[in-house]
């Protein structure tokens, strides 16, 4: 393995500090230099970077052309895109061929599939390898209307989002018994009435795909995964939230044997995260990401390096066996630092 390897970011979260971190204090002693690119020059995820640059505002091949660039000119051995990973991901033989192994999954079609929820969700229906809510994808008002009266006939509480979105984004509850002056005094909320929703949905004769779906009420998981190159499963720690800012990373047996059904089934390789939810007994689907979640690093206090461990398997395909640490509580604390401004 190269003595000192260059590793690049692109547009990430600001929760990648902690990724580059993990990697550059991993236990193997691998020297690393940690590159990064953002629109914000003063981005949280800049600052754990050894060399970072302004990211311009490209899309498609031009983006693409963009990373390839920073790629030969700073000599990235791995490279770990978040922002237009599938059209990196539709181009990955050009970094291959100047000597950049790229963190990504390069099966185009199961990537494209993962991005859109109502896609994958017919995946998993076909395959039976997890349960899936309840749920309607809709493209306008009237279709919204019948696809809530739908599900409220089913007698579940009802809820929608974008089919094509990152977190909580677009996320919201129907709820028809808010109290709006309570709200406008207190927290800000997703919840929303049907006739708000609806009212905003009918300004317009068409809207992107939403997907409009039960409320699932129980315990909420992220399960952190890591896979080889060819989609083995090395290691799955499931992590949920345990009260106000508390984390369990919990042994799960229900949810663990998932994991390796969804490795077994769909081949996703280095990091991803299946995030489910609990209705009465049966955990059922919310979305896979293909990527390192946003509490990954609060995983990693199950001794396994997830960020590091998959930069390892992309040079040289040697990640594991590794063992889990489980039933960890843990939690985090804001910490005062000084900040470098990259412009």
């Amino acid at each position: 393995m190269k003595k000192n390897v260059h590793i690049y970011f692109n547009r990430w979260f600001s929760t990648a500090y902690h990724y580059m971190n993990l990697i550059r204090n991993n236990p193997d002693g691998l020297e690393v230099k940690i590159f990064g690119t953002h629109p914000d020059p003063r981005h949280m995820s800049l600052q754990a970077c050894d060399y970072a640059e302004m990211e311009p505002a490209l899309k498609g091949m031009e983006y693409v052309q963009f990373c390839l660039d920073f790629c030969r000119k700073h000599e990235i051995d791995v490279f770990i895109p978040r922002l237009n990973m599938l059209d990196i991901a539709r181009h990955i033989h050009l970094f291959e061929e100047m000597g950049t192994r790229v963190v990504v999954c390069r099966d185009t079609e199961l990537l494209e599939m993962l991005m859109e929820k109502d896609q994958f969700y017919q995946s998993v229906k076909a395959t039976g390898v997890m349960v899936i809510p309840d749920y309607e994808v809709v493209r306008d008002a009237e279709g919204f209307k019948q696809a809530y009266e739908k599900l409220l006939a089913l007698g579940h509480r009802v809820c929608f989002k974008p089919t094509n979105s990152e977190g909580g984004l677009g996320f919201r509850v129907i709820d028809d018994t808010r109290d709006p002056l309570a709200e406008l005094f207190g927290l800000s909320t997703r919840l929303v009435s049907f006739r708000d929703a609806y009212q905003a949905l009918s300004s317009v004769s068409e809207f992107p795909n939403l997907m409009v779906m039960e409320q699932l009420t129980g315990l909420e998981y992220s399960i952190d995964c890591l896979a080889s190159r060819e989609g083995e499963l090395l290691a799955a720690v499931p992590r949920r939230k345990a009260g106000g800012r508390l984390r369990l990373l919990e042994r799960n047996e229900e949810l663990l044997a998932i994991a390796e059904e969804v490795a077994r089934t769909y081949r996703i390789p280095y990091n991803f995260n299946i995030q489910m939810k609990y209705n009465g007994d049966i955990p059922k689907l919310l979305e896979i990401n293909p990527r390192m979640s946003g509490g990954l690093h609060v995983t990693c206090l199950s001794g396994i390096n997830f960020p590091y461990l998959a930069v390892k398997e992309a040079l040289d395909g040697d990640a594991g066996p590794l063992t889990p640490d489980y039933d960890i509580l843990a939690s985090h604390i804001e910490q005062p630092m000084l900040m470098t401004d990259w412009s």
